[in-house]
């Protein structure tokens, strides 16, 4: 079995490869795809690497704040602006560099807070729980008269 080939072509016979023009521009796209590789891996090494992201503020006390911190902070944030951000500062600053190991819940951050000179003013509610349902202090005044 013959097969004719044209001048500028190439065919597949039985595994062989008859090639002409056609392989040396595939020869040439090679060449050109190996420079680009070659290229961008030159600026890579001449690109100072990236540092990694430095987690933010919230995400750092986010994974020290448990329970009802998140309340005690945004409660003395919203009373307290100025000293607030200095001191988020400070605590992201110290557990960053492990000073603070353990967990910090709402009261401790109260206290903590109280113990520097910052007075937080909590939302409170007193609640009682009768026959299963909580009913707040003035529900219980009003029913008793």
């Amino acid at each position: 079995m013959s097969i004719k080939i044209k001048r500028g072509h190439f065919a597949l016979f039985r595994g062989l490869v008859v090639a002409g023009p056609v392989e040396d521009e595939l020869e040439k796209l090679k060449q050109k795809k190996m420079r680009e590789l070659q290229q961008r891996l030159l600026k890579q090494k001449q690109e100072p690497p990236e540092k990694p992201e430095e987690p933010s503020p919230k995400e750092v006390l986010d994974r020290y704040f448990v329970g009802r911190a998140w309340e005690v902070f945004h409660a003395a944030k919203s009373q307290f602006p100025e000293v607030m951000a200095q001191i988020e500062n400070a605590l992201v600053e110290a557990m960053k560099a492990g000073k603070i190991k353990r967990r910090i819940d709402g009261e401790s951050l109260y206290h903590f807070l109280r113990k520097i000179g910052v007075p937080v003013r909590l939302q409170t509610t007193i609640r009682f729980k009768e026959h299963g349902e909580l009913k707040t202090l003035e529900q219980k005044i009003r029913e008793n008269q």
